[in-house]
């Protein structure tokens, strides 16, 4: 995988993340990257900026890294910790928001996030990009069946909040002790029927101007705080 920048190179390189190859613009200046890539004798390709132009959509600032793809973790391993807080994602496709919640389900120190296979944003260079470096900290499972997944949850005592506008409870009034998977649903549609029907909470958040909803990794940075309130 090949992921672009400045601030996730730096990450990636002060975290021992095994690094392939870097690419760098033949003008590229920072004495900071510069010193880890030397220190830590990473393979480094030269190019041009004209050579370098192919790769201007992805703002990458003089600087490209070839990484192993993401590994994902098996969702077995959330069953039997001990008042683990997840995070579900229902077919998030925008992969900004899918590194923003990264980032903000590992500031929180939630234990991990679970994403389906099909029609949802996958682990990218973007999503790397925009977790700034707090992927190499999360664990994340992408499974089959989102519906099958939360019934075993519930076997092992999870109670899972789901987050919609109708039909549902203000999110600060749920108890969220104990082991709690938090619903974030696709940005335009929301959580799909067969997720909705199995949770035990349908939590809102109150909306007091006149836009009605959030951003999806907005919605989920308020829920995330709220559910660990009580742990921290």
């Amino acid at each position: 995988m090949l992921v672009y920048g400045r601030n996730v190179a730096k990450e990636l390189l002060k975290n021992d993340k095994k690094i392939k190859k870097i690419i760098l613009q033949q003008d590229f200046s920072d004495k900071e990257i510069n010193s880890l890539i030397e220190n830590k004798k990473i393979k480094v390709e030269y190019l041009d900026k004209k050579g370098f132009s192919r790769f201007d959509k992805y703002s990458h600032q003089g600087i490209i890294l070839d990484i192993d793809d993401f590994c994902y973790t098996d969702y077995i391993t959330f069953l039997d910790e001990d008042n683990c807080k997840l995070v579900i994602l229902d077919h998030i496709e925008d992969p900004h928001n899918l590194g923003a919640i990264i980032r903000t389900c590992e500031a929180a120190g939630i234990n991990g996030i679970i994403i389906p296979k099909d029609r949802s944003v996958d682990v990218n260079s973007t999503v790397m990009k925009t977790s700034a470096g707090a992927l190499e900290n999360m664990r994340i499972a992408k499974v089959t069946n989102l519906v099958n997944v939360i019934n075993n949850l519930k076997e092992h005592g999870f109670w899972i909040v789901g987050t919609a506008m109708d039909n549902a409870t203000d999110y600060r009034d749920i108890d969220y002790t104990g082991k709690i998977a938090l619903v974030i649903g696709n940005e335009g549609s929301g959580m799909s029927k067969a997720v909705t029907s199995e949770c035990d909470f349908i939590a809102k958040i109150p909306m007091y101007g006149k836009i009605n909803s959030l951003n999806a990794s907005v919605a989920a940075g308020i829920m995330i705080y709220e559910m660990i309130s009580l742990d921290k």
